[in-house]
């Protein structure tokens, strides 16, 4: 398998200034509602391009994270933690996804993600 970056999210305090932030500077549209309460899928005019999210927080932190494609969450999050680093996010599931966070041995935060 290979694992492009399939997916980009920005995670806010305030969801609703970034996608106005982004809208005024970008001209990026919301696409359509996500499956929990403020996180929306952006329109950023690029036909078959990443997907991209603006979201609530999902930790302490504003954050900006990009998704890489993997076969299997939780055994990718294992293999980050085995090689140094930590799981910032585990495994989480919303209808037709599975996905999660960790942080390299140096503390960058990437998101994996599977499909089902």
């Amino acid at each position: 398998m290979t694992h492009p970056v399939v997916h980009a999210e920005i995670r806010s305090a305030d969801p609703d200034a970034t996608r106005q932030f982004f809208a005024d500077l970008f001209g990026w549209k919301v696409a359509s509602e996500g499956a929990f309460p403020g996180y929306t899928f952006i329109d950023t005019g690029a036909e078959g391009g990443t997907y991209v999210a603006i979201s609530p927080r999902q930790s302490t932190e504003d954050e900006v994270l990009f998704f890489v494609a993997v076969e299997d969450v939780a055994a990718t999050l294992a293999k980050a933690e085995g090689l140094g680093g930590s799981i910032v996010q585990p495994v989480q599931h919303v209808t037709g996804t599975s996905f999660g966070v960790f942080a390299d041995d140096q503390g960058h935060r990437i998101g994996v993600a599977a499909n089902g």
